[in-house]
């Protein structure tokens, strides 16, 4: 994961999924895998540590992969813009 990212470009942003399927569904795998990672620490001292620290990582894992995903088909990242979304509404 760390040498995928290595050759990513640098956030600004945040990132928006979409872009092309296989980023989409990596990102629903990150979505999934943090409701699991909020379960656990919600379930307090009855969840492992290291569960919950797995969990961590591993979505963090999905969030690279969907970038790396899309860097390598070619397919641009859309970056979210507060900023332009707040003019829209104007």
């Amino acid at each position: 994961m760390d040498r995928m990212n290595e050759g990513l470009p640098s956030l600004r942003s945040f990132v928006l999924p979409g872009g092309c399927r296989m980023n989409a569904e990596l990102h629903v795998c990150r979505t999934v895998c943090r409701r699991a990672e909020r379960i656990c620490v919600t379930m307090g001292a009855l969840a492992d540590p290291e569960v919950v620290r797995y969990l961590n990582r591993l979505s963090d894992a999905f969030f690279v992969w969907s970038r790396w995903a899309s860097w390598r088909l070619g397919i641009p990242e859309t970056l979210w813009e507060p900023n332009e979304a707040a003019a829209a509404r104007e």
